[in-house]
Order: C-alpha cells, then structure tokens, then sequence
C-alpha cells in the first residue's frame, strides 16, 4: 500500500512520507517544527510560572489589603448609588463642586459587622465625613427619612464584632466592582 501524500507542517509543501507518522518534507523542516514545539512549550511553562507567582502573592498579601480593597469597590458603588442625593449629613445639594465621601453611620471601628452594609453607607460631603466625623446629628434623622425608622434602628443594634474572611472581601469587591461598572454605563 502507498503512503498518501501530505502537507508539510512547516512549509506547507506536498510530500509523500516514508515513516508512518511523519509530519515534514525533510530534515530541515523537521528541525523547525522541533523548535517550534520547544518555543510553545516555553511559553506554556512561562504563563505557569506567572500564575503560580500571582496566586504567591494573593496568599502573601495580608488580610488588611483584601478589607481595603473591598472597601474602595463599595465606596465607589455607593458614590454612584446616591449620584442624584445631596449630602446625607447637610444641604450641600448633589452639583457641589467638591469631594464626595461614602459615609459610614455606624463607624467602622464602632460595628464591624455593618462595615459592608449598604444601609450604613450613604454619600456625603468630605467636610461633614472628615472634618465632622459624618455629622452625625443631622446624619441619623436624614438616614431615617430615607431608608426607615425600623433599619437605622437594627443598625443601631449591630454590635457584634465580624471578622471577614479573604474570601469574602475578594467576593465583595468582585460584586462591587461589577455594580459600579454597571451604574456608571447607566448613569452616562
């Protein structure tokens, strides 16, 4: 029986092989499929290498890192949320030239366990959040007015201390991250 004849896996040209399982015309050609073989291998244990590097550093990294994280991405979601809201702690009205804050009402460090929950965290000016600690005498009736005596009244509550796991912060921040994507797409 003779052998059919087929492409080259280099050069493309028509050749009839003389072992059953050969891919190349000649030597030359069979050399560099060889070293096209070893350039693919190469990049597939680079990229290995790179992932096996990065989830190092994901393990490195301290749980501080992951809490931040988490926080800039609700932070930002929460900025967007209350786009249209003025100040939630004075009348500064939603077109004030200056710095938004996502403000807690129940501190972090007073209740972890509503660090994460989005009734706490409402926008408001940088002078009321920084310079006011959140203006919280005008804070707690506005809050109430907005989300209802019953909510502010179980975050008042929360006193439980909640240590957050690396999984949970990197899952938070993924949902933010995609929430706040989606609220900017909308709001242009």
């Amino acid at each position: 029986m003779k052998p059919k004849a087929k492409k080259c896996a280099v050069c493309k040209i028509s050749f009839t092989p003389t072992k059953p399982l050969q891919q190349v015309c000649d030597f030359g050609c069979a050399i560099e499929l060889s070293l096209q073989k070893r350039v693919k291998l190469d990049a597939q244990k680079a990229k290995q290498e790179r992932q096996e590097r990065r989830q190092a550093i994901i393990k490195a990294r301290p749980l501080s890192w992951y809490r931040k994280q988490a926080e800039i991405a609700i932070n930002r979601y929460v900025r967007l949320r209350d786009i249209k809201d003025g100040c939630i702690s004075c009348d500064k009205p939603a077109n004030w030239g200056g710095q938004w804050h996502a403000s807690h009402f129940r501190s972090v460090g007073a209740s972890s366990a509503t660090r994460f929950n989005l009734w706490n965290i409402h926008k408001a000016c940088s002078i009321c959040n920084n310079w006011k600690s959140g203006n919280l005498a005008e804070y707690e009736p506005r809050l109430r007015a907005k989300i209802g005596d019953e909510k502010v009244d179980w975050l008042k509550s929360q006193n439980q201390i909640v240590r957050y796991s690396q999984e949970y912060l990197i899952r938070i921040k993924q949902i933010f991250t995609k929430k706040a994507k989606l609220k900017a797409k909308l709001a242009h």
